[in-house]
């Protein structure tokens, strides 16, 4: 297992390479000057070279990357221009809202979109069968930036269920001691059950958000799996052996189903790391996509690159995650490894 995940790792550096020569080119070729910006809209035209030449701007393109690259060896990501702070700080402080808001909408996907996967499966034809597949095109078909909207609309604004969409927490509560970075967990950890109930009744509908959006390619994914199985040769064996459908189902089937919905979780956990975006937008929510989204607006490229970077660890560091769960479902995948 060791030697698998050393195998992953070092096949994953050449495309962490090519992120970051791919990200820096692209940050100087978007069309906006950050100089400029910086400046304002009244500087002269000496005051914006003076500004260019402080940031390097002004350098050689090589010489410019060659310095970004000198500083990524030393693990500084630069200094973002519109908080003042270094941009490793400024994603350490953001990261764990988008993964608590990402990993929850996913939890929240995965309990409702496997199971009726599952039954969907099992009672094909049936009103299961049907709903799975009126639940897989609702989430296809609605922008997950209008689902946010339209729950706002309704939960906040109609029925009043949900507070403000105004970020982690009320104003009126202060951040749990840090532990993981996430209020949920951090808030239990410290016995502050109050702080826990104000954390969750601000991320539960941002996560539901993702969760709809979520649940259509896990649901068909999980259904599909299924299916295949059930049909297979060994299930039809366990069948006429007299053991259980129960056992039959949960003890045979969905286990060699599983495969399949591991790799389409990863798929949509990538996904989701995308919409995050959108939500974090619509329920003002301090995570690292709005941080990279106001970034790139006043062209100040240190935090998005660090943005971009981030990402890519983090896709190299889920599938290395998948590649570990195929090798505890299915001891096959350790042995051809």
């Amino acid at each position: 297992m060791l030697k698998q995940i050393a195998g992953r790792l070092a096949t994953a550096l050449p495309s962490l390479v090519g992120v970051v020569i791919v990200t820096f080119l692209l940050t100087r070729v978007l069309p906006g000057d950050a100089a400029a910006y910086f400046a304002g809209p009244a500087a002269t035209p000496e005051a914006v070279a003076q500004i260019r030449a402080q940031l390097g701007l002004d350098q050689p393109l090589i010489v410019q990357f060659l310095a970004y690259v000198k500083d990524l060896a030393t693990g500084n990501l630069g200094t973002s221009l519109t908080t003042g702070q270094p941009v490793l700080d400024d994603i350490r402080a953001r990261l764990p809202a988008s993964a608590e808001l990402t990993l929850l909408g996913l939890l929240i996907s995965v309990a409702v979109a496997v199971p009726l996967g599952v039954l969907a499966a099992v009672r094909q034809g049936s009103w299961i069968d049907h709903l799975c597949r009126v639940v897989a095109t609702a989430g296809v078909s609605l922008p997950v930036f209008f689902t946010g909207l339209l729950l706002v609309y309704v939960f906040y604004f109609k029925l009043g269920w949900a507070p403000a969409p105004l970020g982690r927490l009320d104003f009126f509560y202060s951040a749990p001691p840090t532990l993981t970075g996430f209020y949920l967990v951090d808030s239990l950890a410290a016995g502050e059950f109050e702080l826990f109930r104000a954390a969750w009744s601000q991320i539960w509908l941002p996560a539901v958000t993702l969760a709809i959006f979520s649940l259509a390619p896990i649901t068909r994914m999980t259904r599909a799996s299924m299916l295949s199985v059930l049909a297979a040769d060994f299930v039809r064996t366990a069948r006429a052996s007299g053991l259980k459908p129960s056992k039959v189902v949960m003890g045979y089937a969905f286990r060699n189903a599983l495969l399949p919905v591991i790799t389409t979780l990863g798929m949509v956990f990538s996904f989701l790391l995308g919409a995050n975006v959108l939500v974090e937008k619509v329920f003002a929510w301090p995570g690292i996509g709005s941080y990279a989204i106001e970034a790139l607006i006043t062209s100040d490229f240190a935090p998005v690159q660090g943005f971009v970077l981030a990402m890519a660890v983090l896709y190299v560091l889920l599938n290395l995650a998948i590649d570990i769960l195929y090798g505890l479902v299915d001891p096959r995948v350790r042995l051809d490894a």
